[in-house]
């Protein structure tokens, strides 16, 4: 029923733009960024670079939406979004979770 979502960005500004609009939208309740080294196979090379790591923690149910409003969002051409289910977890923060997102299909967004 719970998931958190694992996102990648380029930048602090990217980072906190798609945190701050998933939240506004609803699509998640928190979204955790982090400073992270990536080291990664992209178009035949190996590459290292900075990042920024988000965890947004929502619904199962929301999975979907914060896809495709991050592909909106974001600057990569394959932006870094998965989804790992929690299996356990504090009740409360799970109903407050439950209690800060929505499901409902959002249109998409053309302005940004």
């Amino acid at each position: 029923m719970f998931s958190v979502i694992y996102i990648t960005a380029g930048n602090m500004e990217e980072a906190r733009k798609i945190g701050r609009t998933l939240v506004d939208e609803h699509l998640c309740a928190c979204a955790n960024i982090f400073p992270i080294t990536s080291i990664y196979r992209w178009k035949g090379k190996i590459e290292e670079g900075s990042e920024f790591g988000i965890f947004i923690k929502t619904t199962n149910s929301n999975i979907k939406n914060i896809e495709k409003m991050v592909k909106q969002l974001h600057s990569y051409e394959t932006p870094c979004v998965i989804s790992l289910n929690i299996d356990e977890g504090s009740e409360d923060y799970l109903k407050w979770i439950e209690g800060s997102v929505h499901s409902e299909p959002f249109p998409i967004r053309k302005d940004d």
